[in-house]
């Protein structure tokens, strides 16, 4: 799924035009709207909304003026929706706020500095924007990739009926490695534009091969991600739990092994890149 959020004035308007532009299933998370007035059951917009809303949004959510999200049940906040939503999503926009590794446009001249996502466009107004050319650069973004989006592709592998085993591995961030470490706040992970990608891709086709696995995808996220927050998946369709976990473990080893992506660490006392430490 690719995500986008729209901030500042004007940000609503933007979102139902760019949301109009989009091929594919469309999300719309509000996180501006004062009250859950406006949503019907299952997130479809009732009213006034329902005729500000393009037919070709698939999933309308709000936050109500309880702070709580309606339209899909209650969640822990914007995280979970992406999380939540990216299988069954191939576009998410989200109104009036951000988060790290979301590409974002900032309406109404503010910083887009400021802003916690990746700044895609900086506008005076939603008018000003252009949607060929954010359409575009939206395709061209990190799409947001979770361990359930890859289950839900092997699953989805010609061999499936011949599989009795999806095994998976998730590497995360981790805070410290004793009591009395110093706090990791967060890594920034940077690479070689497509040098990764292909170099997971050719990893994951030659440990496909193997008899017995049928299918396997590999992510690693890339970006600053914070301390508890995922970082890479390794999901592997086989025939039985022995060549699954096998697989599993052999690709997270490549991975990490072959794979050219940098990373940086940062604590509560100093900020160091890992290699160089290595």
């Amino acid at each position: 799924m690719q995500p986008i959020s729209i901030v500042g004035p004007g940000a609503a308007d933007l979102a139902a035009a760019l949301a109009a532009r989009l091929d594919g299933r469309v999300a719309v998370v509000d996180c501006e709207r004062g009250s859950d007035s406006a949503l019907g059951d299952g997130g479809v917009a009732t009213g006034d909304a329902a005729a500000e809303t393009p037919a070709v949004v698939t999933t309308e959510i709000a936050l109500n003026a309880d702070g709580e999200w309606t339209g899909r049940g209650t969640v822990g906040g914007l995280d979970d929706l992406l999380d939540g939503l990216a299988p069954d999503h191939d576009y998410l926009v989200a109104v009036g706020r951000s988060r790290l590794r979301v590409p974002t446009v900032v309406l109404g001249g503010d910083d887009p500095d400021a802003v916690p996502g990746s700044p895609l466009v900086s506008a005076a107004s939603a008018s000003e924007v252009d949607l060929d050319t954010l359409v575009s650069a939206l395709d061209d973004a990190e799409p947001w990739i979770t361990r359930e989006t890859l289950v839900r592709r092997v699953e989805a592998s010609a061999d499936a009926d011949r599989s009795g085993a999806i095994a998976t591995f998730t590497g995360r961030v981790r805070a410290r490695d004793a009591s009395d470490d110093d706090r990791t706040t967060h890594l920034a992970f940077e690479t070689y534009e497509g040098v990764a990608a292909e170099r997971m891709e050719a990893i994951s086709d030659e440990l496909a091969a193997r008899d017995g696995v049928f299918d396997v995808r590999m992510h690693h996220r890339t970006g600053v991600i914070e301390a508890g927050e995922d970082i890479v998946f390794v999901v592997v369709l086989a025939g039985h739990r022995r060549e699954a976990f096998r697989t599993v473990e052999d690709g997270i080893d490549r991975l990490k092994d072959e794979v050219p992506i940098f990373k940086k660490e940062a604590t509560e006392a100093e900020e160091f890149w890992v290699h160089r430490r290595e």
